[in-house]
């Protein structure tokens, strides 16, 4: 990766209501993280929302929001909250337990 890629990495926190759970979400968003190289996470949350927390070149990043401002085709989305996000993101894209 170039100093100029390095620098373009972002990493966002996003949270998603609607019908998100129970529909494969997580499983679903793991998979296109892995597709489009994100890493980071995603879990339930008990108020029904599924939260992601995601790093990656930023265009990636953008792409990857999109996605899940679809869904898995079982799921409604209503909206995706995201904020800018620090701390350690994984190395790879893990589902985590509800929260």
């Amino acid at each position: 990766m170039t100093a100029q890629q390095q620098q373009d990495v972002v990493a966002k926190r996003l949270q998603i209501t609607g019908q998100v759970q129970g529909v494969g979400f997580r499983a679903w968003a793991q998979g296109q993280a892995g597709d489009l190289g994100v890493t980071g996470w995603v879990r339930n949350r008990e108020d029904g929302s599924v939260e992601v927390l995601a790093k990656a070149a930023a265009g990636t990043i953008d792409r990857f929001i999109d996605l899940c401002r679809q869904g898995p085709p079982a799921a409604r989305v209503e909206a995706v909250t995201v904020e800018g996000a620090q701390g350690i993101v994984p190395d790879r894209f893990d589902v985590k337990p509800t929260v």
